[in-house]
């Protein structure tokens, strides 16, 4: 492989990171007007915007970098479900049946302790346009993943049965995690240029940060094999490509209009 950077190296790191923001967003807009208090509607909604922003400004950055180029809007609505770069953990529903909200928390806490890190240091990146847009998310991603805590922690630490669907939550979502941590769509030039943060490198981190809150929430961490990955190789599950038929529908259906 070759150590030189190139566009297209470039394009794909800002095209993963987008996309893990674009669905984590997707999914999170589902708690309007069903989270369990009208103001963690209107919280989850703004976390929703949050990542939504963040996903505009690096799929508008990996458009730019296409050949040809291509707009946030080509990349998040005219792609199809083999094409997207997102972690597994972000494309699944909210529990098997009715949405979970002690998963979404679960979820929540998980991605934004990864986000939160990643993007504190993607800020000293050599690519000027990724250290501006971590500097910006950094921000948001660190209040993302305060919000999630108090709630893992006051459900945790409640009642018995708040305490059992918490640690039920955590455990399903756990084999999802090591994904977070795969470097292989990084482009090694990427890293030795100071473009990229290399994901591996994260991982300690990230892991203590999260098995202090659980311990603060009296949850255990769990212990299971992780789940199959693939999705940084487009291998997602069906969940996702039922997502983006809700999500593309009306742009598929009306290329090239706007409003």
């Amino acid at each position: 492989m070759s150590r030189q950077p190139t566009r297209d190296s470039a394009h794909d790191y800002a095209l993963a990171l987008g996309d893990d923001a674009l669905v984590m967003a997707q999914r999170m807009g589902e708690w309007i007007a069903s989270a369990p208090q009208i103001e963690e509607d209107i919280a989850l909604g703004n976390l929703a915007l949050d990542q939504l922003g963040q996903a505009r400004t690096l799929l508008s950055y990996a458009g730019s970098l296409s050949e040809p180029l291509r707009t946030e809007d080509d990349l998040a609505y005219l792609r199809d479900a083999a094409d997207f770069r997102n972690v597994l953990l972000v494309e699944r529903p909210w529990g098997p049946g009715r949405p979970d909200f002690g998963v979404a928390m679960a979820r929540l806490l998980v991605l934004s302790t990864y986000q939160w890190l990643l993007y504190d240091d993607l800020r000293s990146s050599t690519d000027a346009t990724l250290a501006a847009i971590a500097a910006k998310a950094v921000k948001e991603v660190d209040y993302h993943r305060d919000h999630a805590k108090l709630w893992v922690l006051r459900l945790g630490d409640g009642t018995e049965e708040s305490h059992l669907r918490m640690q039920a939550a955590v455990d399903a979502e756990w084999p999802y995690v090591e994904e977070l941590f795969d470097g292989s769509f990084v482009h090694p030039a990427l890293l030795d240029e100071g473009v990229a943060v290399d994901p591996t490198s994260l991982r300690a981190a990230v892991l203590d940060r999260l098995a202090s809150v659980l311990a603060e929430a009296t949850l255990e961490l769990p212990d299971v094999t992780p789940a199959a990955s693939g999705g940084r190789r487009g291998e997602h599950t069906d969940h996702l490509t039922e997502l983006l038929a809700d999500m593309q529908g009306l742009a598929r259906t009306h290329q090239g209009a706007t409003w």
